[in-house]
């Protein structure tokens, strides 16, 4: 099997992982750790551009960090909270699972596209990007939301 083929398979993985994940999460309150957290591991993914195979070139990185921001919007929209019992719960929305699904099929069918043109390896590092420059924008967006709710709920005190 090839690289892009078991690579596509895992994000197929992962995405199913994030629902999973994303509806466990509604069920209990959220805080400022759960929103926060998720980037800060995602983060250590960037070691990856330590070996050659994996680094970009500038107009790569621009075309990730700009898609990655765009697709950003639409987890952005759907990411609302809520005060339910005197704690800060993220809303259940049904849109965010046919956005998340439709990020993926648009994900696998960029990378079977891409993979004809672009090494595996920088195709990797792209999409990396491409997912840290979704994911970091709508978990500030998250954060912002969210203490927004808090500062309403609490007053003004801080955590």
């Amino acid at each position: 099997m090839n690289y892009v083929v078991i690579s596509s398979i895992g994000a197929v993985f992962m995405g199913f992982f994030v629902l999973f994940v994303r509806m466990k999460a509604a069920k209990k309150p959220t805080n400022v750790k759960k929103i926060i957290m998720p980037p800060i591991f995602m983060s250590s993914g960037a070691l990856m551009y330590f070996i050659p195979e994996f680094r970009l070139t500038p107009m790569e990185i621009l075309e990730a960090i700009i898609v990655g921001m765009l697709f950003s919007i639409l987890l952005v929209k759907t990411s609302q909270f809520e005060i339910r019992e005197n704690d800060i719960y993220l809303k259940r929305s049904k849109a965010f699972i046919f956005i998340l699904v439709g990020l993926l099929v648009v994900r696998l069918v960029l990378k079977t596209i891409l993979s004809s043109s672009i090494d595996v390896g920088q195709l990797s590092g792209m999409f990396f990007l491409l997912a840290f420059s979704m994911i970091v924008p709508w978990r500030v967006a998250m954060y912002r939301s969210y203490m927004k709710l808090y500062k309403e709920l609490h007053g003004f005190k801080m955590m």
